[in-house]
């Protein structure tokens, strides 16, 4: 089976729109239940947000994890949300979330070719709050040999160039800490060697990397699955309204060449469009003014789904933390001229010798911080320091390291990179920050009380490194603080951030079964959401890895469910 072109003459029990986590999900877990569906994919490509991210579900109370002896529970779990979210909208779904993430984990598992696997150490985002835990609540994807798509591998959309290797190869998480010793491990080299070679000899016929990990993994086993379920699958499809029938959402209007055609769906809809992050307009109606307009997620992500649940009834709630989930970013151009943003997630801002200053050269908050609390910071700093953009600083033995942004770890040759202006570079600080424009002054003495604070482990401004997560984002072979290194060895290096976002918070509002409702609170009959087209489970916090998949994988779930009549 290759995805393409369904038929779109005939109806349907189901149709679900978008082909990211929760729609893939939705999808294949009503047709394993016996329901006829279609999914319509308005890109050209599977697998949206989820392709390229990370990867990670947060599930709490999954058995994969307690078999692999972790004690979490939901009750742990319901007591850590509790502390980072409050009382805030939406306290049915969290509930909801919780009693069945690992019903639907479990789901997947026995009924699907979604494999999931505990990661062995991934702690909260507030790990000293109550509740929280060090590792068992975060699930990754099991890695995918993409040869078992057939043709429709190349129908999944790729990660992002810059968190791969030689034009297309991934590299799994525990292997990232072999390529940094490559050249000082025999058994790192070794592993390099084989992976390098592995990767060569699919080159030959493929047209990247067939060893999928991360998000990218994810949304090729959630590939699979429709494809083990015979799912018809539609890309490229314009669907320009959903049609009513006696007060319920009965189907969708798709624009094809001939014309509008309409799909019935017979038990309902599943908008799952991922947001309207690439949605100017309404980032200025949810979102506050300072965002801007970056964001790291696909170009379609444009509030499709949103506008059509509106347009039959449904409601944005009000009460969210957050309109999006943050992620400072850097921006900079592709080779062939595509503009990009690079997200600053764990890879660079975390590490030892990298800092964050503000114009006046000074640091505005802890940058071991979750990328959702780093922005939060830098939008409160802006009003008082002039904080956007900020600028992250290193030298050149944590550029060699860890990279900076779009600037790959052991990268021979920066010229591209100084001649875009995209990297700034400076033989002193002080002539470092004439280029940027912050003060000069400020950034020397910012550095030397940094320097002094790293040399003995301890950052007395905003205790960088005091806690679990901050030496997990760290180095851990860094001593005496895995998160601090003093700045000594020039040239030194800088990059511009900006806020950004990883996905948007706010979105229709639903029931614990993924029904939209009304401002009545009614359900909108036949009509469903899931992913970033239902509002967040979290209210726009961000208590962990994976609070965006692990809700689409699980809602996806419990839509399918309820359409299928189980619930």
């Amino acid at each position: 089976m290759v995805f393409g072109e369904a038929d779109l003459s005939r109806p349907y029990d189901v149709v679900v729109l978008g082909a990211g986590a929760g729609g893939m999900t939705a999808a294949a877990v009503a047709a394993r239940e016996g329901l006829e569906v279609l999914l319509l994919e308005k890109t050209p490509l599977l697998g949206g947000t989820t392709a390229i991210s990370g990867g990670m579900v947060w599930a709490p109370g999954n058995a994969l994890a307690a078999a692999a002896g972790n004690t979490d529970s939901v009750a742990q779990a319901r007591t850590y949300l509790d502390a980072v979210v409050g009382d805030r909208v939406g306290a049915e779904l969290r509930e909801a979330f919780l009693e069945r993430a690992g019903e639907a984990v479990d789901y997947l598992t026995r009924n699907t070719a979604v494999q999931l696997a505990p990661v062995p150490f991934y702690p909260d985002y507030y790990p000293d709050l109550p509740g929280a835990v060090l590792a068992g609540r975060v699930l990754e994807p099991v890695a995918f040999d993409a040869r078992e798509l057939g043709a429709a591998f190349a129908l999944l959309r790729p990660p992002l160039p810059e968190f791969t290797l030689f034009d297309g190869m991934m590299v799994a998480r525990p292997d990232i800490v072999h390529f940094r010793r490559v050249f000082k491990s025999l058994r790192s080299a070794l592993r390099v060697l084989r992976l390098v070679s592995s990767y060569a000899v699919q080159r030959l016929r493929l047209h990247r990397g067939a060893n999928l990990v991360l998000g990218n993994a994810l949304a090729a086993r959630l590939a699979r699955s429709l494809i083990d379920q015979r799912v018809a699958v539609r890309l490229g499809a314009d669907v320009r309204r959903l049609t009513v029938e006696g007060g319920r959402v009965a189907g969708v209007e798709v624009a094809t060449p001939s014309g509008p055609v309409a799909v019935e769906a017979r038990r309902g809809v599943v908008l799952a469009t991922g947001g309207f992050s690439r949605n100017q307009a309404m980032r200025a109606q949810l979102l506050p003014a300072l965002a801007g307009p970056l964001s790291a997620v696909p170009a379609g992500n444009t509030g499709d789904g949103i506008g059509l649940g509106l347009a039959a009834g449904g409601r944005i709630p009000d009460g969210n933390s957050s309109g999006a989930f943050w992620v400072p970013v850097s921006r900079f151009t592709r080779d062939g001229g595509e503009a990009a943003v690079y997200p600053h997630t764990v890879t660079d801002r975390g590490k030892p010798g990298m800092l964050a200053v503000g114009r006046d050269g000074r640091r505005f908050t802890n940058e071991s911080d979750s990328y959702h609390e780093f922005v939060q910071a830098v939008m409160r700093a802006d009003a008082e320091h002039g904080t956007v953009p900020c600028f992250l600083v290193c030298d050149a033995t944590s550029l060699w390291r860890y990279g900076l942004g779009a600037v790959k770890p052991m990268t021979l040759r920066l010229s591209c990179h100084l001649k875009s202006g995209y990297l700034v570079s400076a033989p002193t600080l002080r002539g470092l920050a004439e280029q940027l424009g912050v003060d000069p002054g400020g950034l020397e003495e910012t550095v030397r009380q940094y320097n002094v604070d790293a040399e003995e482990g301890i950052d007395r401004q905003f205790g960088r490194g005091g806690n679990a997560y901050h030496r997990y984002v760290g180095d851990a072979g860094n001593r005496p603080n895995p998160a601090m290194r003093p700045l000594v060895r020039p040239p030194f290096y800088a990059v511009a951030l900006y806020p950004g976002d990883l996905g948007t918070a706010s979105g229709l509002a639903t029931g614990p079964d993924g029904r939209v409702l009304d401002a009545a609170g009614n359900p909108v009959p036949g009509l469903y959401a899931c992913g970033n087209d239902m509002n967040s489970v979290m209210a726009g916090c961000y208590p962990g890895p994976g609070i965006t998949l692990g809700p689409a994988l699980v809602f996806g779930y419990l839509a399918a469910m309820s359409l299928a009549g189980r619930n």
